[in-house]
């Protein structure tokens, strides 16, 4: 766990969702493989080809760009697929249930916390939705900030202004949790907003305990 950055007083947490609010290599591996299968699919390419492909672009794009990461959503723009094409595979290919199941640790520690809590995923909503609920946390959350909502992907700062307006907290006020920094906790820090980059969602359950909010 990296404390970036801790509020003086925390009244919303921003919390990513894959990676952060569960810990599942292999659902995180079959995102990103299925997504890249469809698209070899529609470039009528060897999957393999095609992975080798994508790789190669993000690894290039992290090296002209100080180490950061880029989206699966801004790589696959690079390759003529828009935002809204990303959506609906990503609607019709990820099932959160085939995959995850409810996670009793994550329950409590949410339902103790004081502060407002949203998501903000570049997963569509409904995703979100679905695995918020297979691990049981879905009515702990006010907010749920998806792909859908302003239709850019994170790092950009628009989908963690729409959490913190749901939120209805102060910029200074929030926190903003992921196993990502570039993607999920340096656009939070940017906007002034507190960040600490996760492990997992066993760190998740500590970092509320810590916070005590």
């Amino acid at each position: 766990m990296q404390i970036c950055k801790r509020p003086e007083k925390i009244s919303a947490i921003i919390f990513d969702m894959d990676g952060t609010l569960y810990t599942h290599p292999e659902y995180l591996r079959f995102q990103i493989d299925a997504s890249i299968q469809r698209l070899a699919e529609v470039r009528g390419a060897p999957l393999e080809a095609m992975k080798r492909e994508i790789a190669e672009y993000r690894a290039e794009w992290a090296e002209t760009h100080g180490g950061r990461q880029i989206s699966l959503g801004n790589t696959f723009k690079a390759f003529g697929i828009s935002i809204a094409e990303s959506i609906r595979w990503r609607e019709e290919l990820y099932e959160p249930a085939d995959f995850l199941k409810a996670d009793t640790a994550l329950q409590t520690a949410l339902l103790r916390c004081k502060a407002k809590l949203a998501v903000v995923t570049n997963n569509p909503v409904l995703v979100a939705r679905k695995t918020l609920a297979v691990l049981g946390v879905e009515d702990c959350f006010t907010g749920v900030v998806g792909l859908d909502t302003c239709f850019v992907s994170k790092p950009a700062v628009e989908p963690f202004l729409e959490a913190v307006r749901l939120c209805g907290a102060p910029l200074e006020e929030c926190l903003a949790v992921g196993d990502r920094r570039d993607l999920d906790v340096a656009p939070g820090l940017r906007l002034g907003m507190g960040g600490v980059v996760v492990d997992g969602v066993e760190e998740v359950c500590h970092l509320l305990e810590l916070l005590k909010v």
